[in-house]
């Protein structure tokens, strides 16, 4: 799960500084408050992919994007990518999850295997 949700928090990174360089030149906000929040926002996006395996990880990357969701009052191309953001995020939470599920089978199953010895054919 951590590599599928790491590789979409990753993403948002560059998308937020995008989005930052968009509303810099188009809304009314300084340039100081945009580069504070979309620094903060942009930080934050790292700073999870160190902490998904840890309890509230994930939660936190669903206020992200709640956050980059409502980032469209400023700059309205963002609903969208929020909410393309929010579906990889749910999808990379969902199946990353399977996959760890069925990674942990499949080792249990390896250690079975060579507990019980080697095959006698």
């Amino acid at each position: 799960m951590r590599t599928l949700c790491a590789s979409t928090l990753i993403g948002e990174f560059f998308v937020i500084g995008f989005a930052g360089l968009v509303a810099m030149q188009t809304s009314d906000l300084s340039t100081a408050t945009v580069w504070t929040v979309s620094g903060i926002a942009m930080l934050l996006s790292l700073l999870l992919c160190g902490m998904l395996s840890r309890p509230g990880g994930v939660a936190l990357g669903w206020v992200l994007q709640i956050a980059l969701i409502a980032s469209g009052v400023i700059v309205p191309t963002m609903y969208f990518l929020g909410a393309v953001f929010a579906a990889l995020w749910w999808a990379s939470v969902h199946f990353g999850r399977k996959i760890d599920e069925a990674k942990a089978r499949w080792a249990a199953q390896a250690a079975q295997a060579n507990a019980a010895g080697p095959d006698p054919a």
